[in-house]
């Protein structure tokens, strides 16, 4: 099943962007049975996340979270409990199924930590951008004159106070 848009325009003219066109293309694809477990994606800062899923009846030893390189895995596998506890289950509505959940992380983004709760385990996400990705202001004329006359070069058209025709016969005259 292919996504209904064509992106090769796009692809053409665009540098560094495949992975983002690989994802909105494939984004339909893998995911008919990725329902379990329920999840919520909150926003609770300006560069601060909390993914939350539900896992009732998951203890933190069931439960293991990778972060890879812009993916998060959370993998739950829950132990076979001995049936001979004398528990005798007439109707089990707790899932305790095995899950893989994955979550497509944009750049910079780390995971700070995780916290299970009340059933719920918490993951809390934070983008942090490198000081050299940073925008930063840009002062037009900043610069000092010093600075300007160690980069300026002697241009045989256009530089300087004089018009190129006087540049072109002083050249002449200095190379005679």
């Amino acid at each position: 099943m292919r996504s209904a848009f064509d992106f090769a325009p796009f692809r053409r003219s665009t540098v560094g962007f495949d992975r983002l066109f690989d994802m909105l293309e494939n984004s339909g694809l893998g995911n008919a049975g990725e329902n379990y477990p329920p999840f919520d994606l909150i926003r609770t800062g300006e560069n601060d996340y909390r993914i939350e899923l539900a896992v009732a009846g998951f203890r933190p030893d069931e439960i293991d979270i990778t972060a890879q390189q812009n993916v998060l895995i959370v993998t739950g596998k829950k132990k076979e409990e001995s049936e001979g506890k004398g528990s005798d289950y007439i109707y089990r509505g707790i899932a305790t199924r095995s899950f893989e959940r994955r979550f497509a992380l944009a750049d910079h983004i780390q995971v700070r930590g995780a916290d299970l709760k009340d059933g719920l385990l918490a993951i809390e996400l934070v983008r942090e951008i490198p000081e050299a990705m940073k925008p930063r202001k840009i002062s037009i004329g900043g610069s000092s004159g010093e600075e300007l006359g160690q980069r300026q070069e002697r241009s045989a058209i256009g530089g300087g106070d004089r018009p190129a025709s006087k540049q072109t016969v002083d050249a002449e005259a200095e190379n005679a």
